[in-house]
């Protein structure tokens, strides 16, 4: 990783992600899958569209997604676990250990 990766909040499944938790705790292991266009955001070195991420407990989808830049307006369909996630929950409901969280941007076409 380099410098400019870290300034922008980028880190490596290695890593923590630098994301302020809503409760105190150990860190936790989470599979982020960006799909389409939001490729893009994941750290260097992921493959077929996902990463392992470590961020601290307590960390919710819509601060995680924060940590990697990805737009909140490019977050059209949010998965965790294979639930879906309204826009006002990604920033209420936390994460745990071992979750999947899967996004999908707006898709337009016929």
């Amino acid at each position: 990783m380099d410098t400019a990766d870290r300034d922008r909040g980028i880190a490596p499944a290695t890593e923590p992600v630098d994301v302020e938790p809503t409760r105190a705790g150990a860190d936790i292991s989470v599979t982020l899958k960006l799909y389409a266009s939001l490729g893009v955001y994941l750290p260097a070195g992921s493959k077929r569209n996902e990463a392992k991420v470590t961020a601290a407990s307590g960390t919710t989808a819509r601060a995680l997604l924060d940590a990697y830049q990805v737009p909140p307006e490019a977050c059209h369909l949010v998965l965790v676990n294979g639930v879906y996630q309204a826009p006002a929950q990604r920033s209420e409901a936390t994460l745990s250990d071992g979750d999947s969280l899967a996004v999908w941007p707006p898709v337009a076409g016929g």
